[in-house]
């Protein structure tokens, strides 16, 4: 069965569910939000997202809170999963959002915009029929955080992954971000 997008108010919706059914269990889920959520919720540059990637403490209670959740609300089975796990860096740099956003069960993070650039600068997948892909992600952060060279971007990169070298591709996308600046 096809699902709808998760645009921000049904992210929204869906965070606020979970956090209630956890408050309602006497309990706090600490959620670290990232990729497509992340551009949905926080930056508004995408409509919409197919799943929220989150690395959630108290993951056994999440899991099934959250299939609880997708039941209620028509979600896809996996709308909350935490395939993201083996793209974090070792140290992060996230922030917190307001509890007030998701009531009192919920502890929501975010990556800092550099550690998101830096994990989508290691990733760098290109778009495919159906997937966007993380070249607009690199573009729409590149100009918000106003980087003015590829040495910029890839120091944020090597901030986070030090062992790893900058994909070609991606100084080739940080490029094109640069060139399109006003």
């Amino acid at each position: 069965m096809p699902y709808e997008p998760l645009n921000r108010n049904r992210i929204t919706r869906a965070l606020r569910r979970l956090g209630e059914l956890a408050h309602g269990r006497k309990v706090t889920l600490e959620v670290s939000l990232y990729g497509g959520a992340v551009f949905t919720l926080v930056y508004g540059s995408r409509a919409a997202t197919k799943d929220v990637d989150a690395v959630v403490r108290q993951s056994a209670v999440a899991q099934e809170l959250a299939g609880q959740v997708a039941q209620e609300l028509g979600l896809p089975e996996d709308w909350l999963n935490d395939d993201v796990k083996p793209f974090l860096a070792e140290k992060e740099a996230k922030r917190q959002l307001p509890e007030a956003d998701f009531g009192p069960g919920l502890r929501v993070s975010v990556p800092t915009a550099a550690y998101l650039l830096a994990m989508k600068l290691r990733a760098c997948r290109p778009p495919l029929p159906g997937y966007a892909g993380d070249y607009g992600d690199i573009r729409f952060l590149v100009q918000k955080m106003e980087l003015g060279s590829v040495r910029e971007a890839e120091a944020i990169h090597d901030k986070f992954f030090p062992h790893d070298d900058l994909p070609d591709a991606a100084r080739e996308v940080v490029k094109s971000a640069l060139a399109a600046k006003p």
